[in-house]
């Protein structure tokens, strides 16, 4: 006997709890949203469910690279965010009918190499994206965080008042855009590998059967 649960209306409606009071085409910060929660609600609601986490980046190719290469994008995303904008709007609404997307953008660099200005610019193109799939009526949610390094007086300052906890010097933390630290010791496997197991899309992610 299987044990899967069928998706019924009152599991996508078990779903959306999440979404409730969050517009279906938008572009905010993820707050107190949780990663697991956002992936299972696209499931039940049979959308695509785009994950990245940009904590290695430090440069605006290496952000690009990473969102090409963790969103499964079929197009190349090349070396500006214009690309980017153009491998998840028309190649996407021309391979067929599209039932919705949340995506979640983890861990935006927040460093001399990718500053505000940066920052702004990427987040725009989901905007520009999100009313994209807005003007064709296909729900376009996408959640953000930024990381921010600690500087060395403040690490130092932290070494200081807690040793037993600290790993030591030259560690760095990744806070989220309130200043709290992130839990990095409690991530959740969201590899492109995992996320290929958990999807309903599975062999094309971005395009349905």
């Amino acid at each position: 006997m299987s044990l899967a649960q069928p998706i019924t209306p009152a599991t996508v409606n078990a779903a959306e709890l999440p979404l409730r009071g969050i517009r279906t085409n938008i572009v905010q910060s993820i707050r107190a949203f949780r990663v697991p929660d956002l992936q299972q609600a696209a499931q039940a609601l049979g959308h695509h469910f785009l994950y990245a986490n940009l904590a290695t980046a430090q440069s605006k190719q290496d952000v690009l690279d990473l969102i090409g290469k963790q969103f499964m994008l079929t197009v190349s995303v090349g070396k500006n965010f214009d690309s980017l904008y153009d491998s998840m709007t028309d190649p996407v609404h021309k391979s067929g009918t599209q039932t919705g997307f949340i995506a979640v953008l983890e861990h935006i660099p927040a460093n001399t190499k990718f500053d505000k200005e940066a920052r702004e610019q990427l987040l725009d193109i989901f905007r520009d994206t999100v009313d994209y799939w807005g003007d064709r009526k296909v729900p376009f949610r996408c959640f953000y965080s930024f990381s921010v390094a600690r500087s060395a007086h403040s690490q130092a300052a932290a070494d200081a008042a807690h040793p037993a906890s600290q790993p030591g010097s030259g560690h760095i933390e990744l806070l989220t855009e309130s200043g709290e630290k992130m839990p990095t010791d409690k991530l959740l496997d969201i590899s492109p590998q995992a996320l290929r197991m958990s999807s309903p899309f599975n062999a094309g992610y971005w395009t349905t059967a």
